[in-house]
């Protein structure tokens, strides 16, 4: 099998041998849940519970009128405590439903199994809409949305590459549940029409390619005709990104502001197909997910399964994580290289919360901003073709409409670019900076155009 990658990337250190060969573990004796509202991409939604109604595990409890939303569920069984603004994961506050267990409240409210073989499109659509289920990759862009696309599709990718180092709950994912992820891959091809599936896998995971290839083999969707395969791609950040996965497998690149659709391609992480199944199989909602617990300053990595809304403090208290207080340096949600920096660990685990980071001394090293001097490393390594040194230099004059002549707006803030510079600038902050700036200015303009 030949190996594909894309060009540019960087190779920062992977530390995934810290969990990678980790089981996954079950938390479900969790007492408390303080769910954040609104965890998908799109329009805002308002819980339909109030303070101290019973709810079952897997009730709806907030939901909305936009196509760009999708409903939220009780995580576990309970009463309705409080509904409170939190820190939430990106460092803002928002609305949150906290749900306590009690031994008099108890029972699930699942929806009655579907065959997504037998059912129409729209059926499988409004059931994954019902179910709640986001990009668990970590954009947690609403899934209904995105298997309807409106222009044709070739290829359905499995995004099984988990590039950002210490990660390693999707690899765990193939390797416990191929037969899970290869019968997401197949629904989804069913619903947007994909005559092919891919399984993108990273060459450091290689112990799954066997588990998943069996699993195709076995699958029933593979004797119907279905076509499905495993590719292997060259470990490399940030193979996993969307527009570097396409390109590695099909060699065309998405447009400039463009979707994967614009190239006939649909993209799911391995744990948004695992969910997809439940969701027909079961009937389920998606109310818990899987995460790793790692870093240096973690004395007792885990890749474990939580109901959505856990407080990462209570996962530290029952020992699902094991920290050293003295070493800890910093917790950041996510990875290292796109992961946010938070405060405290009284924050919840969300949708799209793929891992928690308990961060030592030795990971953990400010280095002091200098000049630019012209390497270009950061344009080697960017996988998206762009040019971070002219951007920063756009950003630093103020002269935001030529950052975006120049591509800022395609930036996928992946970090390379910063991991590789000599000069350690701090070249993401500038572009996130900017990109807020840039959107201000349009929204300002639009205005008074309509004004």
């Amino acid at each position: 099998m030949a190996i594909k990658t894309f060009r540019g990337g960087a190779h920062p250190p992977e530390k995934k041998d810290r969990s990678g060969g980790l089981a996954i573990e079950r938390i479900g004796d969790v007492k408390r849940v303080f769910i954040p509202v609104n965890q998908h991409f799109g329009a805002p939604i308002k819980p339909i519970v109030a303070v101290g109604d019973a709810v079952k595990r897997g009730q709806k409890i907030a939901d909305g009128n936009s196509m760009m939303t999708v409903p939220l569920h009780a995580s576990i069984a309970g009463v309705v405590k409080k509904i409170e603004p939190r820190l939430l994961c990106n460092n803002q506050e928002g609305p949150c439903i906290v749900i306590e267990a009690q031994e008099d409240v108890a029972g699930d409210e699942f929806m009655a199994p579907l065959d997504a073989f037998s059912c129409t499109k729209e059926q499988a659509l409004e059931r994954i809409r019902a179910a709640g289920i986001i990009g668990m990759g970590g954009a947690g862009f609403p899934t209904h949305v995105k298997l309807a696309p409106s222009k044709p599709i070739s290829l359905v990718i499995a995004n099984g590459a988990e590039c950002e180092p210490y990660l390693t709950i999707d690899e765990r994912t193939m390797i416990e549940r191929p037969e899970d992820v290869v019968e997401g891959l197949a629904i989804t091809m069913k619903i947007v029409g994909a005559p092919e599936g891919v399984i993108a896998v990273e060459q450091n995971k290689a112990r799954a390619v066997p588990l998943l290839e069996k699993a195709i083999s076995a699958s029933p969707r593979t004797r119907d005709g279905m076509k499905m395969r495993v590719q292997v791609l060259k470990t490399k950040y940030p193979q996993g990104g969307e527009k570097m996965l396409i390109t590695a497998l099909t060699g065309k690149e998405v447009p400039s502001g463009g979707l994967p659709m614009d190239v006939g391609c649909v993209v799911d992480n391995v744990g948004t197909l695992c969910a997809i199944v439940e969701a027909f199989r079961d009937g389920k909602p998606l109310i818990e997910r899987g995460l790793t617990l790692s870093g240096g300053a973690c004395t007792k990595p885990a890749n474990v399964v939580v109901p959505v809304g856990t407080l990462v403090s209570d996962l530290v208290a029952a020992g699902a994580a094991q920290v050293n207080e003295d070493g800890l340096r910093k917790v950041v949600f996510g990875g290292p290289m796109m992961g946010v920096a938070v405060p405290n660990y009284e924050i919840p685990v969300q949708k799209n919360t793929s891992g928690v980071l308990f961060m030592g001394k030795e990971e953990v090293r400010p280095a002091e901003e200098e000049p630019c001097i012209r390497c270009g490393r950061c344009m080697r390594a960017c996988g998206c073709s762009l040019s971070p040194a002219l951007l920063a230099v756009a950003i630093e004059t103020n002269n935001y409409k030529e950052a975006e002549k120049i591509g800022l707006m395609d930036c996928i803030e992946c970090g390379s670019c910063s991991f590789v510079c000599p000069a350690h600038r701090q070249l993401v902050q500038k572009f996130r900076l900017g990109k807020q700036v840039l959107r201000t200015m349009k929204q300002k303009e639009k205005e008074a155009q309509n004004a």
